[in-house]
């Protein structure tokens, strides 16, 4: 019988080693360390960090999306570098330094390809997600903002200096470009929705926002809340709302205002104002829980102790606290149960409960800024 239990053991031994090789990378995420050039990784269930991963460059305006498969982050930092990082190793699986100052990217739906919006020198760079090999140099003679990926393995993007948008089409290999003039003076920032249909473009430059119909064969300019801020006088602008983080409750879009303490309202069809919320502070971010009961805003300096939550049926604050100095991010798990929020002068992430609002742990962190979860790797515009 000695055979039968050294067979017994060895197949023990071989589940054993199976079972310490497998990682679930649906419950993971990324905290970007902002000072150190690093990354957290996180474990929602566990509310607990796993590891740090270092060498990531300068990250003190830093994005990441993810690979399909939840395995790969591509992280753009500011100093133009492209870092891809497996989070199954825990080690980056390759780096390039493509610009002199970047500002975020977008992965295409179907994965394979990875856009670098910069401001130096200029323009859109696509590459391989495979091995970071530059694809397509897309020149532009102004800083590019609002890169996201659109469905048909398509990017959109708007250019700062020229008010234009654009709209390149990978799907036949090389990039095909439509461009969209007289989209309004400095547009700052931009978002889509999860449908791949409307792009919106915050501007700075003038009241209001401009947004696309890209559904529509040739999109053109669709001018919204062309007076909001009239009559009002515009408070300094000490940091810029965040478009991306953007707010879909119901049939609305809630939006920050520029320069007021206020969070926009917008029909989501006919894109007609339908209210406004006084808030604490200048929004940054304003995000919605992912059903959409509640909205989630932080705010600028020197009000960026605070966290406000408004109800989207009454459009009311119904609830305030301050998590600690310098909110700069917050992260809802994909169901909406727990909001993971980074406090960078506390050096925590910390985490509440939606619907208590009770703390219910924190994470140590060095200087953290953007949380960014594996369930962001199926949607489109994260």
């Amino acid at each position: 019988m000695k055979w039968f239990g050294s067979a017994i053991l060895a197949i023990l031994m071989v589940g054993s080693l199976r079972a310490e090789t497998i990682v679930s990378t649906g419950d993971l995420g990324l905290v970007v360390e902002r000072a150190s050039g690093s990354l957290l990784l996180v474990d929602q269930s566990e509310r607990a960090s796993v590891t740090r991963i270092t060498g990531l460059g300068d990250l003190s305006h830093a994005s990441l999306v993810y690979s399909p498969d939840q395995r790969f982050a591509y992280v753009f930092g500011r100093d133009g570098g492209l870092t891809k990082v497996d989070i199954v190793e825990k080690q980056i699986a390759g780096r390039v330094v493509q610009s002199g100052n970047a500002i975020g990217g977008a992965i295409s739906d179907d994965g394979t390809l990875v856009a670098v919006s910069n401001y130096e020198p200029g323009g859109v760079r696509i590459f391989d997600a495979e091995t970071l090999e530059m694809v397509a140099d897309i020149p532009t003679g102004s800083k590019t903002i609002g890169l996201v990926d659109a469905p048909g393995r398509k990017f959109v993007f708007t250019l700062w200096d020229e008010g234009e948008t654009w709209i390149t089409d990978m799907s036949s290999g090389g990039p095909q470009i439509t461009k969209i003039t007289e989209i309004g003076a400095n547009p700052y920032d931009a978002l889509i929705t999860g449908d791949g249909r409307l792009y919106i473009t915050g501007l700075f430059g003038e009241d209001g926002l401009t947004a696309l119909d890209l559904w529509n064969p040739e999109p053109k300019p669709i001018r919204v809340l062309p007076d909001y801020g009239r009559g009002q006088q515009d408070l300094p602008v000490y940091k810029m709302p965040h478009l991306e983080g953007w707010a879909r409750a119901g049939r609305e879009f809630v939006l920050p205002a520029v320069g007021h303490h206020q969070v926009l309202w917008i029909d989501g069809q006919s894109l007609a104002e339908t209210g406004r919320t006084d808030t604490y502070g200048q929004p940054v971010f304003a995000m919605a829980r992912p059903d959409g009961r509640q909205v989630w805003v932080n705010f600028a300096h020197p009000l960026n102790d605070t966290i406000q939550v408004i109800d989207t049926l009454t459009k009311e604050v119904v609830h305030e606290f301050k998590p600690g100095p310098a909110v700069l991010h917050m992260e809802f798990s994909p169901r909406g149960h727990e909001v993971w929020i980074s406090v960078r002068d506390a050096g925590k992430v910390m985490i509440y409960d939606t619907r208590t609002f009770e703390k219910r742990g924190e994470i140590d962190a060095e200087s953290p800024s953007g949380i960014f979860f594996t369930s962001r790797a199926h949607k489109t515009g994260l």
